[in-house]
């Protein structure tokens, strides 16, 4: 069997199998299963696709997110790249038994991925019009000839300027799926997978305007149907790649995590400030990047990086350079920073729901430098806010530019096919087991290091669950990329 894999960053359950005129989707919730997908923690872009085509958690991949720890020291983090992962993956499975894939915009894709057949890079690609994106390299040029210039993301996203943003996104969707369309019918592939950005941005968005309990929704506003239309393209373009296939071909459409609300910023950092735990030499008399700030390590316990979660992360004796927790308090202080976090308040005073990991409860295994924690303020119905300079705790303005909405926990997924024993809605479907499926649906051998199972588990019980490769220059290109799309803060 083929395998066909449409990736929709971001796609919201409610909205991908809720809406009765999306016919495309439909049809294939008809001819099989679907469901909300559990994601990892956090659920974030990076790594979550890399861990659903390894069935591999975070920890065990060593990649925490967008920027990672390099080492100990207070300034070692990179951004994360192609090279960063080095488990095996679904379509390493596909070649290691003599089979050709085809993976467009899987991340991280930058540098490009060498494998059995083509691959065309990802957002982290710096400038597709000067960097190697594809593999092989002479593939760039049938894309120029095809589309001309290939966006692998809409630049400049933080904007106030709706109709432009979205116009944007169509024009860079159409292009994706155009080199889509023509690489399913003119190359062979047994295995491929597309990953589609738009959808993630066009939720960044426009969201407050879809929404009626966001915070900043305004009734009757111009761009109220901006999402929903968007995922009706969506459902035409899957129509088109429908068209091309054979009945011999597994289709899966799935997201890596899913979208909600966003009601506000939590500076993290200033509430460390706060609460003793990092403590510096002077405050800034502006708002500052945590990276800027003087910090005092000789007296910091905790700091914090923001995003669309927080990773925090404790100065340890023996482990940072100027320590200053004992090894033997370590275990008691984590216990007490997780219990100070969970009980964060909103600006009303009421608890905010906030949710706090010990990566090794989470994970199979912990590998590079893991956070010391992980924090889901109020559930990430907030972001987390990294600077320091704030007047409050609690912000509506965001330090990376407008964005209305965070990710997740729960993403979405349907699959068909014609061995697939599976049909109707599904529940307890993790994303770990996305690749355990695939193979089996598609006649090939389990990895070994998968984490997850095959959803067709679910056949015999019911629909129920049981329990380096960027320069300098680029790198700054990207971490400017990111920061503006809200990864990092």
């Amino acid at each position: 069997m083929k395998v066909l894999v449409v990736g929709l960053d971001c796609a919201a359950p409610e909205l991908l199998l809720g809406d009765e005129r999306l016919e495309n989707f439909r049809r294939l919730m008809d001819a099989g299963c679907y469901g909300r997908l559990e994601s990892i923690v956090p659920p974030i872009t990076v790594p979550a696709w890399m861990c659903m085509a390894t069935s591999q958690d975070p920890g065990s991949l060593g990649v925490y997110g967008f920027r990672n720890r390099t080492n100990h020291s207070y300034d070692g983090l990179g951004i994360v790249n192609s090279r960063s992962i080095s488990a095996l993956t679904v379509w390493d499975q596909v070649a290691r038994e003599g089979k050709r894939s085809v993976i467009m915009g899987v991340p991280p894709c930058y540098p490009p991925r060498r494998v059995n057949g083509i691959s065309v890079g990802c957002f982290l690609t710096p400038d597709t019009s000067k960097d190697v994106y594809t593999s092989p390299p002479e593939v760039a040029r049938e894309i120029q000839q095809l589309v001309g210039e290939y966006p692998v993301d809409v630049k400049g996203f933080r904007t106030n300027n709706k109709p432009w943003l979205r116009d944007e996104i169509y024009a860079m969707s159409r292009k994706h799926f155009t080199v889509a369309r023509h690489y399913l019918k003119n190359t062979d592939w047994d295995y491929f997978q597309l990953v589609e950005i738009g959808l993630d941005r066009m939720h960044h968005g426009f969201w407050s305007y879809h929404d009626p309990e966001h915070v900043l929704h305004v009734p009757g506003n111009p761009f109220r149907e901006t999402i929903r239309d968007y995922y009706r393209h969506l459902d035409e373009e899957l129509g088109s790649l429908l068209e091309l296939l054979t009945d011999d071909t597994v289709v899966l459409v799935v997201s890596d995590h899913g979208a909600q609300r966003l009601d506000g910023g939590f500076c993290v950092n200033e509430w460390l400030i706060r609460e003793g735990l990092l403590v510096l030499n002077s405050y800034p008399e502006q708002v500052t990047p945590f990276a800027k700030l003087d910090v005092n390590w000789d007296k910091t316990r905790v700091w914090s990086e923001g995003g669309y979660y927080a990773r925090v992360f404790f100065n340890v004796k023996g482990r940072e350079p100027r320590g200053t927790i004992e090894p033997s308090e370590y275990e008691t202080f984590r216990d007490e920073v997780k219990a100070r976090f969970e009980a964060t308040t909103d600006p009303e005073g009421k608890p905010l729901g906030t949710l706090v990991f010990r990566p090794e409860e989470v994970y199979r295994e912990v590998r590079n430098v893991a956070p010391d924690l992980i924090v889901h303020f109020g559930g990430l119905y907030w972001r987390s806010i990294g600077g320091v300079g704030y007047p409050n705790l609690h912000i509506q303005e965001n330090d990376t530019g407008p964005d209305d909405c965070n990710h997740a926990q729960f993403g979405s997924f349907i699959l068909a096919s014609s061995n697939n024993p599976l049909s109707g809605p599904i529940e307890g479907a993790h994303l770990l087991d996305i690749t355990p499926t695939l193979l089996e649906l598609g006649g090939y051998d389990a990895l070994p290091t998968m984490q997850g199972r095959s959803l067709t588990r679910f056949a015999a019980v019911g629909a129920t669950a049981q329990a380096g490769g960027y320069t300098p220059d680029e790198e700054d290109l990207v971490r400017d990329r990111l920061s503006g799309l809200g990864y990092i803060s």
